[in-house]
């Protein structure tokens, strides 16, 4: 089975059959989950906000999602990030394949390994999956979709959206995006052994970027027109994914 993971914008996938949504009971909490089949592949969606967009980013259960996932038998993710984007030519619409982060939340629950007689280290040289990388970059070019096939994202706690300061501060570490969802989801997939990769859809230009201050309804706009390529390029990738499992 083939897990997607979709923030703002992307609250149910299209022409998924024999949908059933599930509310799965971890450890960690409640995780919604909807379980079906998308041409012919077995696949759970969880859209991380809700299907209302109700959770803010730092509220979000990360963890019971990604053990409700690995529960169901779920093995590679695909994720899409939503982000702000530091690179001046890279604006709304533009579609970043993320290779790398940088972590600016607090108070999130980050790990599964948080109890006494628990520690352990995990290794995070290549925590977006090589392959699942590929295979991102592959799809999208078969529907003739530009992405840019490298990016560091910087995850900020959010709600709020980042200050100019904060934003020069995030291009001299060297990040090309920001988003508030990304981490710990990532960082928790590579724990429970799921391969994960993301795909980050431009929002807005970061601020201090331009002029211009960052407009909500210029941003649901701008995912509004991302939503019929990214979803064909998500398509693709489970297609690419299942025949390379069989």
């Amino acid at each position: 089975m083939i897990g997607i993971i979709a923030g703002s914008g992307y609250y149910e996938l299209p022409g998924l059959l024999q949908r059933n949504d599930q509310t799965i009971n971890t450890q960690y909490g409640e995780a919604t989950v909807s379980t079906g089949t998308w041409d012919g592949v077995e696949v759970a969606f969880v859209a991380r906000h809700g299907g209302d967009h109700s959770i803010p980013p730092n509220a979000i259960n990360y963890r019971a999602n990604v053990r409700a996932l690995a529960d169901l038998g779920v093995r590679s993710i695909f994720a899409v990030n939503v982000v702000g984007s530091l690179v001046l030519d890279r604006g709304p619409g533009s579609l970043f394949i993320v290779d790398d982060f940088i972590e600016f939340t607090q108070g999130r629950h980050c790990t599964f390994f948080d109890q006494p007689g628990e520690v352990t280290h995990t290794d995070m040289t290549s925590v977006y999956d090589p392959e699942l990388r590929q295979t991102l970059k592959h799809a999208a070019d078969l529907e003739e979709q530009q992405v840019t096939d490298s990016a560091t994202y910087v995850c900020v706690n959010g709600p709020r959206f980042e200050t100019p300061s904060e934003i020069r501060m995030f291009a001299q570490l060297g990040a090309h995006v920001v988003g508030m969802t990304g981490y710990p989801e990532v960082a928790l997939a590579r724990e429970a052994g799921l391969r994960y990769c993301s795909i980050a859809v431009v929002s807005n230009l970061a601020a201090g970027m331009t002029e211009d201050v960052v407009e909500e309804k210029e941003i649901w706009a701008a995912l509004e027109a991302t939503k019929d390529p990214v979803f064909r390029i998500l398509k693709r990738c489970v297609q690419l994914s299942a025949s390379d499992e069989c």
